[in-house]
């Protein structure tokens, strides 16, 4: 990844006055409730991703 994703909010009070922490990748501080946390991406899920439901291509009942 080129740049790290940052969080729009802190999960513990839900401020919006984040840095990010010198505690490394992925690690945020919140200036609001004085918490520090990390975020980390685990992987993708083995389903993958859900396809829409078959469209009948606008056919209307007659």
């Amino acid at each position: 990844m080129s740049e790290r994703a940052a969080p729009f909010y802190c999960p513990y009070c839900g401020d919006e006055d984040l840095r990010p922490s010198e505690a490394g990748h992925g690690a945020w501080e919140c200036a609001s409730c004085n918490r520090a946390f990390r975020l980390s991406f685990l992987g993708l899920l083995a389903r993958g991703l859900a396809r829409p439901a078959a469209d009948d291509g606008g056919a209307e009942a007659r």
